[in-house]
This record gives C-alpha cells, sequence and structure tokens, in this order.
C-alpha cells in the first residue's frame, strides 16, 4: 500500500515540516542518495530527531502496511536508504557524538557521518575504526563489518561496537550488548538482515592520531606485473599496524601533482601505518621501491586529513555499481585474472583495489558475531564509477563478468557494502532472531 491511497495526517501531525512527501518542496534532494544509479520514490520521507520519532515512524508503518527503508548517511552503494511507494525513516538529522577518553568510548546517532566521529574523538588522539570516506554513514558500515585505515591493528568497526540502541518493529527501544538482549547484539554485527533501527551506536576507541604516515604509490601500468607479485610478497610479512591495498586506477586530479600525469593510468599501493612513524618509514620502504613511481604521495599528515581524501573523488551523484570477493590467498590465476580485467575497464574512473585483510581481524572467532568466517587474507572490490546514464548497461555488465570470472578463485562471499547487488543471504541464526524481534515483517 502506498501512502498516497490514505491519509497522511497523522504522520503530518507527528513530524510537521520534516515530513516530506511526494509534490512537497524539496521531495527530490530528500530521496536523493549518494549513488546516482538508484532512483527510488518513496511515498512519505520521516526525517526523525529522536528514537520516539522512529518508533511513531515506525507503527504508522504497521499500521498502514508500508514497506519501511531505513537512512542512515544514504552513502549505501545499492541503494537500501530508499525504496519506491513506501516510508524512508531518515535519521540524518541525529548526527551527536560524544568521545569519553576516560571510559575509551564514543557515542554517536545513527545519523553521524564518520567526519562527525573522527572530529569528536581526534582532539583526545584517538579514533575509531570506521569508514575512509569521511562523508560515509557510520550505521550501515558498522552494521556490515567495516574496514578502517587501522582494521589490521584494532579490528573490524564491529569488532569495536559495544552496544547499540534499537528501536524494534513494535517501538521498544532496547540496549543490545554482550550483556543485554545479546542475541541481537550478534545479529546486528554483521548479519545482513535488517532487525530493528540503530539509533545511537557505542564504539571502543584506541590511540591514533593526530599525525599519522600515509603511503600513496603510484607505479606505471607496464609494471604491473613486478609490483602485484611483490606486493602479494610483501603482504604476508606485514605487521599488524600496516594495512595496504594493492590499485588499478586512474591518476586523479590531485593539488600538487604535475598536470601531464593526471588522468593516466596506473597500478598503486597504498595504505597507513598505525604505529610510530619512524617505525612505519623503515617498514613501507620496500612498497615504494618495487620500480620507479609516476608519483608518490607518502607522507606524514593529519589523520583527519586522511580521512577525508577520498570524498572529492567519490562523489555524490556519480553512478557507481560495485561488486566483490574474498579470498584466503591471491593464486597467480586470481592475479591474472585482475590484471587482464582491470586493463579493460570500460571507465577509467573505475576503481579496482584488492584489500589486504588478517591481523586482528582473523583473530576474532567466526562465530563471535552473525559476520562469520574470517579466514580471508584479501578483499577484491571492483568498484565501477562512471557519469552518463546511458553507459550503465555496459559498465555493470563488465563488473558483473570480472566478479563471476574471479569467483572460482575466491571464497565465494561477497562483502555486503561493497555489493550493489545486495550480497550474501544473512546467516539462518540470523533469520530465526529477526522472527523473534520482528515477527510481522515490518523492516
Amino acid at each position: 500500500m502506498a501512502i498516497s491511497s490514505h491519509s497522511p495526517a497523522p504522520l503530518r501531525a507527528r513530524f510537521g515540516d520534516a515530513l516530506v512527501v511526494r509534490g512537497d518542496a524539496g521531495y527530490d534532494d530528500a530521496r536523493r542518495v549518494w549513488n546516482g544509479v538508484i532512483d527510488r520514490r518513496p511515498a512519505a520521507i520521516a526525517r526523525c530527531a529522536s528514537s520516539d520519532d522512529v518508533a511513531a515512524a515506525l507503527a504508522h508503518a504497521r499500521e498502514h502496511g508500508l514497506a519501511v527503508a531505513v537512512r542512515g548517511g544514504g552513502h549505501n552503494v545499492a541503494g537500501t536508504a530508499v525504496n519506491d511507494g513506501g516510508l524512508v525513516i531518515d535519521l540524518s538529522p541525529m548526527r551527536a557524538v560524544r568521545a569519553d577518553p576516560a571510559s575509551g568510548t564514543a557515542t554517536a546517532q545513527g545519523g553521524a557521518t564518520w567526519g562527525d566521529v573522527d572530529r569528536a574523538t581526534q582532539p583526545h588522539g584517538l579514533a575509531v575504526p570506521g569508514g575512509v570516506v569521511s562523508e560515509t554513514g557510520i550505521a550501515g558500515l558498522s552494521l556490515g563489518g567495516g574496514y578502517s585505515h587501522q582494521r589490521r591493528r584494532d579490528g573490524m568497526t564491529i569488532d569495536n561496537l559495544v552496544s547499540a540502541e534499537v528501536v524494534l518493529a513494535d517501538g521498544r527501544v532496547v540496549r543490545a550488548s554482550e550483556d543485554e538482549h545479546a542475541d541481537l547484539f550478534w545479529a546486528l554485527r554483521g548479519g545482513r538482515e535488517t532487525l530493528g533501527v540503530v539509533t545511537e551506536f557505542e564504539y571502543r576507541m584506541h590511540p591514533l592520531g593526530p599525525e599519522v604516515l600515509s603511503m600513496h604509490v603510484a607505479y606505471p601500468l607496464d609494471a604491473i606485473d613486478v609490483v602485484f607479485e611483490r606486493y602479494r610478497e610483501y603482504a604476508h610479512g606485514a605487521p599488524d599496524e600496516l594495512a595496504t591495498a594493492l590499485l588499478v586506477w586512474t591518476i586523479p586530479p590531485v593539488p600538487g601533482l604535475p598536470e601531464e600525469i593526471v588522468g593516466l593510468p596506473y597500478v598503486g599501493v597504498v595504505g597507513l601505518y598505525a604505529g610510530a612513524v619512524d617505525e612505519g618509514e623503515e617498514i613501507i620502504a620496500p612498497y615504494r621501491d618495487i620500480a620507479e613511481p609516476i608519483a608518490d604521495l607518502t607522507h606524514v599528515g593529519s589523520y583527519l586529513e586522511e580521512q577525508s581524501a577520498l570524498d572529492p573523488l567519490f562523489p555524490e551523484g556519480q553512478r557507481y555499481f560495485w561488486k566483490s570477493l574474498y579470498a584466503r590467498e591471491l593464486s597467480d590465476g586470481a592475479m591474472d585474472i585482475v590484471k587482464r580485467r582491470s586493463l579493460e575497464r570500460p571507465s577509467m574512473q573505475t576503481l579496482m583495489i584488492i584489500r589486504h585483510l588478517g591481523g586482528e581481524i582473523s583473530r576474532i572467532p567466526a562465530d563471535a558475531t552473525a559476520f562469520g568466517d574470517r579466514s580471508a587474507q584479501f578483499l577484491v572490490s571492483i568498484d565501477s564509477t562512471w557519469q552518463r546514464p546511458e553507459d550503465d548497461a555496459e559498465n555493470i555488465a563488465y563488473t558483473r563478468a570480472f566478479h563471476d570470472e574471479l569467483l572460482p578463485h575466491s571464497d565465494g562471499r561477497s562483502y555486503v557494502n561493497f555489493a550493489s547487488d545486495g550480497g550474501d543471504a544473512p546467516p539462518s541464526r540470523v533469520r530465526e532472531i529477526k522472527k523473534q524481534y520482528d515477527p510481522d515483517g515490518v523492516l
């Protein structure tokens, strides 16, 4: 049922101008999300300022049989923040963040971004392992897993989630943690299912910043074989403090780079050292000496600047279609496919990136959270990016073909936050927990 088939008056009485329906000024802005491919038209968008607002919106959805989408930062590549014909519970007004150095925790409302969190924690020389684009919402990234610049030292974002305030489908507000609603807390962490609306996250913070050692080395494409081989070799001996990635991309218009190299395709090695700078410089030296680089932007700089460095390269409104696969090892066959397919990109904006995992991530038992198996040492992500709607079919087909060819060389699992098609199905235990907390399938 769409909201147009009955009166939205009860919602309007509750939310006033914070309710946006079709025909209202600002409707198109309110329904727009980061990924320009997503073009959905909800019947109503309720901009919530509290858990009580969320409960009221859910009550309306239950009463009128409306499908519900939950918007945190609106940054998910699959566009899960918006639906067609239903109700969007928009948490974007709820962005307060509190950092408590005494307890070592930070508390953030569900509409906050990672930039909001970083700005609250960095004055204390502390960081929550979170997103690497500051405009990313904390909610979707946290619940899906979360790979940060310090992932190998401190684990995934879900491994640093202490508790969550959740508005359940029946309107109850509960606190989920290891001690309260432990089954819900288990399922929230990587369960790939909507179990409630998380309106507040409590995270564990770790010492990092305000300055960090950041590595950005661009090699010419004709060095791709040796760069891939050396990267695979060096990754196996890397300390937990070093989180790196191997990528094929196009040199963007970054301030300070010579104009003649902007737009060149390249193979790169990037990373951040979450430890002492002088120690890190020695450790990353081999990555910087694989071949003669086109550019080497390795530097010591602000953690806040590093966290927002990618923001202008992934702006709202561009068109994105991403797929990903985990791999325990980078086999010769997998490397050959990645090299060949990376050189066939229909859009030079498309990023192929292999993130090194392991470290603390793989020390967490598979059954500790709903995320499951942690044994993969690498995550291959095909981040197709382009500008024009008429190029949608070609770029989506390329991404799917790349993924399908690589599939036999992987663990067969995908990462939900890098999956335009929604990724893997929830574990059976999560589905059982959903029946307990949302028996009528409101969410």
